[in-house]
């Protein structure tokens, strides 16, 4: 009996897995990104502007339930902050490497799906940009130590609510950062942004 358990599990996994395959979607997500980046700084706030930037990437969509799908992605997402920090305008422009593990629900017809979503993210910083007093640009720094502009790694909670029209999914929603991003220890940084996306969903081969 031994003998044939082994073969007759693996051949179960294949089919599983070889079923899972053939629903799984995938989607090309680009949208906007409309930013702020809340700053405490020795227990004084200063009111962040609205910063306009974007995302764009790969969503792919895994069917659990009827109603219930598992949408992991992978995307580019510039992100930022307009400051003026005694009478002086600053700007913060950093660009994450982001991965959002999203959950989400719908309810409709196979023509219009309308969903509520949630679920973490995870981003790192790969680039970006800032502008200090004299108005020159410069590239941010990232790293732990005090000389640094941002620490790298962000993490945070995506939600938010969509349609999905034939397979274009429009959704809105809202990141909200748990990580402090300063350097400082006299100062606090999160990331909080309202996001618009726009995702065409084709089968993934």
């Amino acid at each position: 009996m031994k003998n044939y358990l082994k073969p007759a599990l693996l051949i179960f996994v294949v089919i599983v897995f070889s079923d899972l395959e053939a629903q799984i979607k995938s989607g090309y997500d680009f949208g906007l990104n409309l930013s702020t980046m809340t700053l405490n700084m020795k227990g004084l706030s200063s009111g962040p502007e609205i910063s306009a930037g974007f995302h764009f990437g790969q969503i792919f969509e895994i069917p659990i339930t009827e109603n219930f799908t598992f949408q992991p992605g992978l995307l580019f997402s510039a992100k930022g902050s307009d400051y003026k920090i005694d009478n002086i305008d600053v700007s913060i422009a950093p660009i994450y490497i982001e991965i959002p593990v999203i959950a989400v629900y719908s309810f409709g017809s196979e023509a219009l799906k309308i969903s509520i979503f949630t679920g973490p993210y995870f981003a790192y910083g790969i680039d970006g940009y800032k502008i200090e007093s004299g108005g020159e640009m410069k590239s941010i720094s990232y790293g732990s130590h005090e000389n640094n502009d941002l620490k790298p790694f962000d993490i945070g909670f995506n939600f938010g609510a969509g349609v999905n029209i034939k397979g274009l999914q429009i959704t809105t929603q809202y990141g909200l950062g748990l990580a402090n991003l300063s350097t400082s220890a006299d100062a606090t940084i999160k990331n909080k942004v309202i996001g618009i996306s726009i995702t065409s969903f084709f089968e993934a081969k």
